[in-house]
């Protein structure tokens, strides 16, 4: 019986998987951080455990009980994360180092704790189509995914030990946190009168995301492949969105600065989504 672990277990790609793998006959150990999900989980069939990503001590705790449950662990699944949007000229720098806390240095934290656990296993990241890129009123979650790339990726060229680490990269993908993205900014993106058009155009996007994004199920069907694979790549990307990202990032920059105003520009003026 493999043995997984996956932080952000409660929705979206988290819970989508935990499903998939409990199916499969795995022993699941599922993080949430609402208590209401806990015994949801349970009836799932997984071990859920708490876990807050802004609080280190929660991360050791969460390591502690981990530990406590099983003494090898076949692939972790960091999937959990959060959006923080606006300009960047307005944002809070405390909410710029609370999105790389959630999206980055938790995961970092949670790795760490459990490598000696991980000894022959994965670790499979749920990074995005946004570390390619430089994508207008999301930049700290552009950088957090981005570092989270370069983080992992030296751990695995300097580590000694057996770990497999693979980066995931989806584009567009309907889950609920398009729509957690909204509430969770509000304040940020209602205090920022002069780029009225631009958030208005981005809430909208971010609507029409939440629903017509590829299905969380072409994600579960990636990872699982990876997971049965002795030696998979570093990286997958998932969506034609995705791979064009992939493309671009190999751009001179000035290029990318410039096709990403241009389009941006065009969306605005034509009014539809990407």
């Amino acid at each position: 019986m493999k043995t997984i672990v996956i932080t952000g277990a409660t929705s979206g790609i988290g819970r989508a998987l935990a499903e998939y793998f409990l199916k499969a006959g795995c022993k699941v150990l599922a993080g949430y951080r609402d208590e209401s999900f806990a015994k949801e989980l349970q009836n799932l069939g997984a071990v859920p455990f708490y876990i807050e990503m802004k609080d280190p001590n929660s991360i050791r705790r969460a390591a502690t009980y981990i530990k406590s449950c099983v003494n090898k662990i076949d692939t972790l699944i960091n999937a959990a994360g959060c959006v923080v949007a606006g300009p960047v000229e307005f944002l809070d720098v405390n909410k710029i180092k609370e999105q790389f806390e959630v999206n980055t240095f938790s995961h970092l934290e949670l790795t760490q704790e459990l490598l000696d656990l991980l000894e022959n296993g994965k670790v499979i990241n749920i990074s995005s189509i946004a570390s390619f890129g430089y994508f207008p009123f999301i930049a700290p979650y552009c950088a957090s995914k981005r570092a989270l790339d370069i983080l992992f990726s030296s751990m695995f060229n300097e580590t000694k030990r057996n770990i497999k680490v693979i980066s995931v990269k989806p584009g567009v993908i309907a889950t609920p946190l398009w729509d957690k993205s909204i509430e969770s900014n509000k304040f940020s993106l209602q205090n920022v009168k002069s780029y009225d058009k631009e958030i208005s155009f981005l809430i909208k996007n971010a609507r029409k995301n939440a629903t017509h994004g590829l299905p969380v199920s072409e994600v579960v069907k990636c990872i699982a492949k990876i997971d049965k694979l002795k030696n998979p790549k570093t990286s997958y990307t998932i969506g034609v969105d995705a791979k064009f990202a992939e493309f671009v990032s190999f751009f001179p920059q000035n290029w990318i600065n410039s096709l990403i105003r241009f389009i941006y520009k065009l969306k605005l003026f034509t009014n539809k989504q990407f």
